[in-house]
Parts: C-alpha cells; sequence; structure tokens
C-alpha cells in the first residue's frame, strides 16, 4: 500500500474534486464515500470499489479493492469532504438506473437539501418502495452529504433521475397513476386513497410542487395534520406517505 504525503498529489487532488464538483463526477463516473459501515455496506451490495484512502492512526479493515493509499491525518482531513473522520474515504463506481416496471414510486422535484434526499433514499430502502425518482432541481444524489445520509441506502435502493418531460412517459411504461402531495382546497385525505401501486409527488418545502408537476397528476393528497401546524419537511412528508404506500398501516 503506497503511503501519500503531499496536497499536490494527482489523487488527493482527484478525491477534492469528486466530493466537491457535481460535472466532475459525473465526467469520472465515481463518487466519494467516508467510514468503516458505508464500506462495508458496499462491499455487502457489490458496488465496484474504485479506490481506498486510509488514515494514519484512523479506522481500519482489509476489503478487496485494487488501489488503496495511507496518509497521515492531516493530509486525510484536507482530502475528506467530512469533518474529523476516522476514515477510511473511498470512491465507488456510478452504476447506471436500472430498467423495467415498479411497483410503486416516490417522485422529489426541486427538493435541495442533500439530507433530506439521502433520508428518503433510506426510508424508501425500508419500505420496500420500487423507486425513488429525481425531478428538477434537486440535491445531487452523489453529494458526499446526501450519500452519508442514505446510511448506505444508496447501493440498494433504484434510483431515477428524470426531466419533467421525461416523467409521463416512465409513469406510463411502470404502470403508475401519479399523486402530488399539496396543502390545497381540493386536496384529498390521504387515508381515503389507496396509493399502495402508484407514485406520488413532493416538492420542496418554500414551494411545494410546480404547476406542470401538479398538471401531470391524477389527483392532489393532504397529509392530515391538526389545525395551525406548519408544512411537514420534505423526507417527513415522503416518509408518511411511503408508510401509505408500503401497505403496512
Amino acid at each position: 500500500m503506497d503511503t501519500i504525503t503531499s496536497r499536490k498529489n494527482a489523487y488527493i487532488a482527484h478525491l477534492r474534486a469528486l466530493s466537491s464538483d457535481g460535472a466532475y463526477r459525473r465526467e469520472k463516473g465515481e463518487f466519494v464515500c467516508d467510514g468503516l459501515k458505508l464500506l462495508g455496506e458496499a462491499s455487502a451490495c457489490g458496488a465496484e470499489l474504485v479506490s481506498i484512502l486510509w488514515k494514519e492512526g484512523g479506522a481500519g479493515g482489509e476489503t478487496d479493492c485494487p488501489r488503496q493509499y495511507l496518509a497521515p491525518a492531516e493530509l486525510f482531513d484536507y482530502a475528506s469532504p467530512m469533518k474529523s473522520s476516522p476514515g477510511p474515504l473511498f470512491t465507488v463506481r456510478i452504476r447506471a438506473s436500472g430498467e423495467g416496471s415498479v411497483e410503486n414510486a416516490i417522485v422529489l422535484e426541486n427538493v435541495q437539501d442533500p439530507g433530506n434526499v439521502g433520508t428518503v433514499l433510506r426510508t424508501a430502502n425500508a419500505f420496500g418502495v420500487g423507486a425513488v425518482v429525481l425531478c428538477g432541481d434537486c440535491a445531487d444524489l452523489y453529494h458526499p452529504k446526501t450519500v452519508r445520509a442514505t446510511m448506505g441506502a444508496i447501493f440498494r435502493q433504484r434510483v431515477v433521475c428524470l426531466t419533467l418531460s421525461e416523467l409521463p412517459d416512465w409513469l406510463r411504461r411502470s404502470g403508475l397513476r401519479l399523486y402530488g402531495a399539496a396543502l390545497s382546497d381540493t386536496a384529498r385525505d390521504l387515508r381515503e386513497v389507496d396509493i399502495t401501486h402508484s407514485a406520488v409527488a413532493v416538492g420542496s418545502e418554500g414551494r411545494g410542487l410546480s404547476r406542470e408537476l401538479l398538471k401531470l397528476c391524477t389527483d392532489e393528497l393532504i397529509i392530515p395534520m391538526e389545525p395551525g401546524s406548519e408544512s411537514l419537511n420534505a423526507a417527513v412528508a415522503a416518509s408518511v406517505l411511503m408508510w401509505e404506500m408500503s401497505g403496512k398501516r
């Protein structure tokens, strides 16, 4: 295992670029992950590990990967997008999104917080939701904060990234009716609608769903809450919808 000691090392520059630049991630076809737990999840799910950077004095282990390096703590912290990480830092090949129909889906439109997007993936995987669909200006799926928030679900959960114009054809091919979560006077109580074989869209907390997406919806749904309550956080709202979608209630 080679030891890296310079900030000018090409691999260190590569890691920093993968952490900060979405276009660079897509160009190189890989993304950065952090920590032994995620490394174990990636290995268990058969993800393609490209490289690993271990931290001197940090977390250790044995993993089958062709490119492995060691760095002093200060240099590792410089390369890592996370603060005070015990390591390791590793890169994973971006996989192509799977094809074929799904039983249900949660659609996110313009949800820009990486933590929210990652939490939705984690919850979707827990509830057996067929796909998470990202539309519009959502947080980058492979941003380090998104990846960390998934707690390993990024290696298991099917995710589809679509433009709004591509969404109708994808829904048709999947045989899914689309509902929109909306705070409107005409929205139906979620408890009155069977969404077990449907897609449900959730928008950003500030603006909700766009008019263009709402036009694609069969109906609007509302999560019943106490009078005077604020709208739910996007990830929380999506979690409630996915619980109903799973048929576990």
